[in-house]
C-alpha cells in the first residue's frame, strides 16, 4: 500500500464551451469516479475580436469556478490539477483572468498546448475502453478546438489540435440563428480545409475504429439514438440525416430534437458541420463515442505523477537522448544547484517539490543549444524550449524551463523574467542565479566531486563561501566567478566570494 497516495483526486478541465470537474477515490491505485460536475460556461462565446474576454464571461466563469472550488477545499494542492484549453491559449487578457479564477477556485490552472490537450483526451479515451490490440483514430470537437489523435493501446501515434470548435463555427456560420442548406455546406468547406493539412497523413496511417469524445460528439449521438436514426454510435446515413433536418428548421429556435438539451441547441449546427467535415475528409462510415475525455485523462495522468510515471520526466529524457545531451554533466550541474537551493530554500517552496523539478530539468536540458550551435547556444535552447512539444507540460511550466535555459549563462536576460506570472518570477529568478553559479563551477566537467561550499542569499546579496585555500588552488574557477560577479551586477545582484 502507498501510504502517498492521496484517498482522491480530482481534475478539472476549463474549456471552451464547458467547465467539468470529476472527483475519483484512488483504490489501490486505481480510479473509482464519486462526482462529476458540470457546466456550460461559453468562455469562447466572450472572446472578442481583440481575443479580450468580455466582463460577463470573466463573470459567469469566476462564479462557476467558486462553485467548484466549495467541492475541492479540502483538498491538497497535490492532489488537484486544472487546465485550461483553447480559449485560455488565445485570449490576450489571460493573466489578469487566470488571477481571479484562480482565487475563486482556490488552485492552479495551468494552459495547455493543443497537442498536450490531444495527449490528455487520447489518455482518458483509452482507459475508458476495453484494452484492444487495433489503431483507433480518436475524435474530440471542443468549443475552441477539435483533436485528432491516432494511436494504439494507451499510446499516441499522431496528435493534431485544429483551430475550429463547435463555439467558433456556431458563431461565425449561424450567428443570426438561420440554418440554411448553403450555410451549413459553407461551413463543412470551412472544417474540411483545417483538415486538409493533416488529411494525407492520417489517412496514411489509418486505423481500424473511431471513437469520439466530449460533449459535441456525446450530444449528437443521443440525438441519432433518440430518433432511432442508428442504435450503435454515429452513422455516416445519420449524419447525414441529422444535416437535413437542422437545414429543415430553418434556425435553432426551431430546433426541437429529442436527446438535444436547450444548453447545447445554440453551438450544435457548428458541432454538426464539423463531425460531417471529419466523416466526409476521412471517409468515416460509423463511430462509437466515449464518454471519458480530457478530465479523466487529467485523472490518469495526475495518478501517474503522484505513483512516480511522470510522462513530464519521459519527455526530458527522450530530449537528452534526441539532442545527445551529456547527461552526466546535467547531473553534476543539479548536484550543485540542489545543495545550493536546499540552503537557501524557504520550508514551504520546497514542500511540493515542483520547483526542485524545474531545476532538476533545466539542468539536464541547459546545454539542448548547443545540437544547433555553441556560439550562443543558451538562447538558442531557450528557442528551443519555448517551441517543443514536450509532453505533460504546461504552457506555464515549459516557459519556466526555456527562461532558466535562456538565462543560464552570459548576460542575464531580466526582460524574460519579467513574461513570468508576478509570484513565480523572483522565485525562478533565484533558481537562474543558483543555476548560473553551478554550471560555472563545473565549466572543467570534472568528475572530481566539488568540496561542501555554502551559499547565503538575502535582499540580492549572494555570498558563496569556500574551503580555506580552493580558490587559491582554482584560478580558472575563480576567474570564472569573477566574470560572474559582473554579469549579476548588471542584474542588481551582488555576488561575493570568499
Amino acid at each position: 500500500m502507498n501510504l502517498d497516495m492521496p484517498k482522491s483526486i480530482a481534475a478539472v478541465d476549463i474549456g471552451s464551451n464547458s467547465f467539468h470537474m470529476v472527483v475519483a477515490d484512488t483504490t489501490r491505485g486505481h480510479l473509482k469516479v464519486v462526482d462529476k460536475m458540470r457546466e456550460m460556461v461559453r468562455l469562447a462565446a466572450g472572446l472578442g475580436p481583440d481575443n479580450r474576454l468580455s466582463d460577463e464571461a470573466v463573470a459567469r466563469a469566476v462564479e462557476c469556478l467558486q462553485r467548484f472550488g466549495e467541492r475541492l477545499r479540502d483538498f491538497d494542492a497535490d492532489s488537484v490539477r486544472v487546465v485550461g484549453t483553447n480559449t485560455l491559449r488565445k485570449v490576450r487578457n489571460g493573466r489578469d483572468f487566470l488571477v481571479r479564477a484562480e482565487a475563486a477556485l482556490g488552485y492552479p490552472i495551468e494552459v495547455i498546448a493543443g497537442r498536450e490537450e490531444a495527449r490528455l483526451i487520447y489518455l482518458g479515451v483509452s482507459h475508458g475502453l476495453q484494452d484492444e490490440s487495433n489503431q483507433r483514430l480518436v475524435i474530440d470537437i471542443g468549443g475552441g478546438s477539435t483533436e485528432l489523435i491516432l494511436g494504439r493501446h494507451f499510446d499516441p501515434l499522431i496528435m493534431e489540435s485544429l483551430h475550429m470548435g463547435c463555439v467558433g463555427l456556431s458563431s461565425s456560420h449561424f450567428a443570426d440563428g438561420k440554418i440554411t442548406a448553403a450555410r451549413m455546406q459553407t461551413a463543412e468547406l470551412r472544417a474540411r480545409q483545417e483538415l486538409e493539412p493533416i488529411e494525407e497523413s492520417y489517412l496514411k496511417q489509418g486505423w481500424q475504429s473511431v471513437i469520439g469524445a466530449s460533449g459535441t460528439n456525446l450530444a449528437i449521438r443521443d440525438v441519432i439514438v433518440a430518433n432511432g436514426w442508428s442504435k450503435d454510435g454515429i452513422t455516416g446515413a445519420s449524419l447525414e440525416r441529422l444535416r437535413d433536418v437542422l437545414i429543415k428548421s430553418s434556425h435553432i429556435n426551431n430546433i426541437t430534437l429529442p436527446g438535444l438539451s436547450e444548453e447545447r441547441r445554440p453551438v450544435f449546427p457548428g458541432g454538426v458541420a464539423i463531425l460531417l467535415g471529419i466523416f466526409r475528409t476521412f471517409g468515416i462510415d460509423h463511430m462509437r463515442v466515449s464518454s471519458s475525455a480530457l478530465r479523466e485523462g487529467l485523472l490518469y495522468d495526475l495518478l501517474g505523477r503522484i505513483q512516480h510515471e511522470d510522462v513530464r520526466e519521459h519527455a526530458v529524457d527522450n530530449l537528452i537522448d534526441l539532442y545527445n545531451i551529456d547527461r552526466a554533466q546535467g547531473c553534476r550541474v543539479f548536484a550543485t544547484a540542489k545543495s545550493f537551493w536546499l540552503q537557501v530554500g524557504k520550508p514551504g517552496e520546497l514542500s511540493s517539490g515542483a520547483l526542485e523539478r524545474i531545476l532538476r530539468w533545466s539542468s539536464a536540458l541547459h546545454e539542448i543549444g548547443s545540437a544547433i550551435s555553441h556560439s550562443q547556444y543558451h538562447k538558442h535552447g531557450g528557442y528551443l524550449l519555448t517551441h517543443l512539444d514536450m509532453p505533460g507540460f504546461s504552457r506555464g511550466d515549459q516557459r519556466q524551463l526555456a527562461v532558466l535555459v535562456r538565462g543560464h549563462r552570459r548576460k542575464f536576460p531580466s526582460e524574460e523574467f519579467d513574461t513570468l506570472p508576478g509570484p513565480t518570477r523572483k522565485l525562478i529568478e533565484l533558481l537562474c542565479v543558483i543555476l548560473r553559479l553551478s554550471v560555472v563551477l563545473h565549466r572543467r566537467r570534472s568528475e572530481t566531486q566539488l568540496p561542501d561550499i555554502l551559499i547565503k542569499v538575502e535582499d540580492g546579496k549572494i555570498q558563496l563561501r569556500f574551503p580555506n585555500g580552493w580558490l587559491e588552488e582554482h584560478q580558472l574557477t575563480t576567474a570564472d566567478l569573477e566574470q560572474e560577479i559582473i554579469y549579476l551586477k548588471a542584474a542588481n545582484y551582488k555576488l561575493k566570494i570568499k
